[in-house]
């Protein structure tokens, strides 16, 4: 398998300020557009529809770097409390305009929504799952929580389930669009499932190898 050319360590943190930024813009460039009325509709519904979209596209983003690596041999792990991250961003800009500019902070409604329609209740799951994660998306968490902190990350997967369950129950009627993002995440959670297999074969393949050309596996 042809390898991609590695990215000189020297550029790897301007590498992840760069992904933020890129991560950001569409959020951005969308909140301008509608500040300055240049989106023909409802603009509240359009931005707040495109801010849970990139969440979603975050999460699957996120949930792709460790199969990427396993499968194919790519290591951007780098990226992946980056993205994670942007995902939490982009979840908590889309409750926000839903409860700003959507609801203008009419709390008796936004409370009537959250307990009576069933999608809103999942979104707010969701929020309130990657809330920790986020908050321990650092060095000095990984080092303090240990074996613990890889347990609270895994809440990634039911919080990817619950956004795209959120996305498909958002619409009338689900389309091809909310199709490919549920189908995604649940090929991702599927693949966690079915991961500890494909190791282990990976792992005697390569000893496989090992033995016919005559190297020790220790080696490798």
């Amino acid at each position: 398998m042809m390898a991609l050319p590695a990215l000189p360590r020297r550029f790897h943190a301007a590498s992840i300020w760069a992904l933020y930024g890129l991560g950001l813009l569409p959020a951005l460039w969308t909140f301008y557009l509608g500040a300055t009325g240049q989106i023909i509709g409802n603009p509240v519904k359009i931005f707040e529809h495109l801010l849970g979209e990139w969440a979603l596209r975050f999460l699957i983003l996120t949930l792709l770097i460790s199969p990427i690596r396993d499968i194919f041999g790519v290591n951007w792990v780098r990226y992946r409390r980056a993205l994670g991250l942007l995902a939490f961003y982009y979840v908590a800009m889309h409750f926000l305009a839903y409860m700003i500019l959507d609801k203008r902070l009419a709390l008796g409604v936004i409370f009537e929504d959250i307990y009576k329609r069933w999608f809103i209740t999942i979104g707010m799951a969701a929020l309130v799952m990657l809330i920790p994660l986020a908050l321990t998306s650092n060095r000095w968490s990984i080092r303090k929580l240990g074996p613990k902190w890889i347990k609270l990350h895994r809440l990634i997967y039911p919080i990817a389930a619950a956004g795209a369950l959120h996305y498909c129950l958002s619409v009338k009627v689900i389309g091809p669009e909310q199709l490919i993002y549920a189908g995604l995440v649940a090929l991702l959670i599927g693949w966690r499932l079915v991961r500890p297999r494909y190791m282990t074969w990976k792992r005697s393949t390569r000893q496989g190898r090992g033995g016919l050309d005559g190297r020790s596996p220790q080696t490798e």
